[in-house]
């Protein structure tokens, strides 16, 4: 007879077995793009007829199982537009160029906003792809507005990006999510050949590679510091301990390097992009599905939840980075990658029709410590989660 004390690691064996099986079954999968995005179709239909107030933008679901929306300065409130502009990218259908445009121009008062760091999710996700695929003359100024708001942010003397006002009482937090705003930033260096702001993002960057990393290239999730620039302490919010690796951090520094080294084509950008994905793909607590818990250090893996909301920012950015990398790497990411979309696109992480409010992407954690959305659709998982698609698409 077990003893009790044998059934917490009983059931971790078991888990660990189901998770390589389903990864074994997993490889014998393609991933069918058209599907994937017939089913998206059916289910953001849904959420526009559902939600058709355009001041309250989709997010994720409450504990009671209700739709969780947020108002206009929420950072993740640029998502839902870049969502649909995706569906028009692959569709080409008008419906979703209207519907995209409408939730798009829903953020446009947010272009002035100098008290957030985030005006690149908020901004460039929607009005940078409505901008590419249509070259709408609207939406240019409002990014180029939006960039200027940004880099008001931006101490010289401490050479970063102030993300908080105050964390825990330092005064000058900058987090590695920070990195994914640059790219609106580098945009409109180049639109405009306003060399300040492609330098300032260059700085940013560098003291990010300075001191957000550790040897094993992980990275923090917030560092402090003075008026000075001087690191006064690394620390997190949204991980399981200071040291830990927060996995959505993990993704963020990945993505936020690759695009950096697409827009100044420095390479320290580029291997630092390769150490952390090397760090997240090879990490002994990462799941044979390739989905993983929501920090590589929680307490009590394998029970802690999963974040496909990390998995879904990854692939995308693996799908990138692949394209700067010598042939034996870029078809290891490129698999990785597609092993993170034929989990993604699993019943195990892909809602059914109708299901998850009508979100794509379920499993997911924005942020455990808080315990606020826990095992929950995130807006953001959904955008990265097509946008990967589309790249693999384009791979193919």
């Amino acid at each position: 007879m077990l003893r009790p004390t044998s059934f917490p690691r009983l059931l971790a064996v078991l888990c660990l077995a189901l998770s390589v099986a389903l990864s074994a079954h997993a490889q014998q999968r393609k991933i069918n793009v058209k599907q994937e995005f017939d089913r998206a179709g059916q289910q953001l239909t849904r959420l526009l007829q559902t939600h058709p107030d355009v001041t309250k933008f989709p997010y994720s679901s409450k504990p009671d199982g209700s739709l969780k929306d947020t108002p206009s300065e929420w950072w993740t409130s640029g998502f839902f537009g870049g969502t649909l502009w995706y569906m028009f990218e692959y569709t080409k259908q008008p419906q979703w160029q209207k519907a995209a445009d409408c939730w798009t121009m829903a953020m446009a008062q947010e272009q002035t906003n100098t008290g957030t760091h985030d005006l690149g999710f908020m901004l460039y996700c929607p009005f940078g792809n409505g901008l590419r695929l249509t070259q709408n003359p609207a939406y240019k100024p409002v990014l180029l507005t939006g960039a200027k708001s940004l880099a008001t942010r931006f101490n010289p003397e401490v050479g970063l990006i102030k993300s908080w006002n105050d964390f825990q009482g330092y005064k000058y937090p900058v987090i590695i999510d920070n990195m994914m705003n640059l790219e609106l930033l580098c945009w409109a260096a180049r639109t405009t050949g306003d060399s300040t702001l492609r330098r300032l993002s260059i700085t940013h960057a560098d003291n990010t590679l300075k001191n957000h990393f550790r040897p094993d290239g992980s990275t923090y999730h917030v560092v402090c510091y003075d008026e000075h620039g001087q690191v006064l302490a690394k620390k997190t919010a949204q991980g399981a301990a200071d040291n830990s690796a927060w996995a959505r951090g993990q993704a963020w520094a990945i993505y936020g390097y690759t695009t950096m080294f697409r827009d100044t084509k420095l390479a320290r950008y580029r291997e630092q992009a390769r150490k952390t994905a090397d760090f997240f793909l090879n990490h002994p607590n990462l799941p044979a599905d390739k989905i993983p818990y929501w920090d590589f250090n929680a307490p009590n893996i394998p029970q802690e939840e999963r974040d496909a909301s990390a998995a879904a920012i990854v692939a995308s950015a693996l799908l990138e980075l692949q394209q700067y990398c010598p042939a034996p790497d870029a078809k290891r990411y490129r698999q990785a990658a597609e092993q993170m979309l034929v989990s993604l696109s699993s019943p195990s992480y892909r809602a059914a029709v109708g299901e998850n409010n009508n979100f794509l992407i379920k499993h997911c954690v924005a942020h455990k410590p808080a315990k606020t959305e826990v095992d929950a659709p995130l807006t953001y998982a959904d955008y990265y989660y097509l946008e990967a698609l589309l790249r693999y698409n384009r791979l193919k």
